[in-house]
């Protein structure tokens, strides 16, 4: 947090939002839109020591266990590849620490289920009603679902 400090200053009346402070750190993933698809984009120029304490920390988030910066690099590893998530994670941590800067709160870590419980009612609804799809007469029961 003192390496991030260093370089953006405790003033966050610099950054109106958290998404400009990423786009000054060139954290912030790049938009290539041609004819309504998105295709693949850069990340932006920045402040380059800012975004190699970023990567740095985003491979040390990456490592721990049982966390939930840990568990969302690796929800995108695979998927994405190693680099582009740890630049995410990296972004993440940046976007945290603005609010940690500008509110003047405490760090609370979400933990390794905050990804799976995030929309989980949302999910419950939606398989049911996929399955009201499949089997229209199926019959559900209150207590089977939670």
């Amino acid at each position: 947090m003192v390496g991030i400090i260093a370089e953006i200053s405790p003033n966050m009346s610099n950054f109106p939002t958290h998404k400009h402070i990423a786009s000054w750190a060139g954290v912030s993933p790049g938009s290539n839109e041609s004819a309504g698809k998105n295709k693949n984009g850069r990340i932006t120029y920045g402040n380059k020591y800012l975004r190699s304490l970023l990567v740095e920390l985003g491979w040390a988030a990456s490592r721990t266990k049982h966390t939930y910066l840990s568990l969302k690099y690796t929800s995108l590893v695979g998927r994405r590849g190693k680099k582009r998530a740890i630049i995410t994670v990296g972004h993440k941590i940046l976007t945290a620490s603005y609010f940690f800067i500008k509110n003047k709160n405490a760090f609370d870590e979400l933990g390794e289920d905050y990804l799976n419980n995030f929309r989980k009612d949302k999910l419950i609804l939606y398989y049911k009603t996929q399955l009201k799809r499949l089997d229209p007469d199926f019959n559900f029961e209150e207590e089977d679902v939670a």
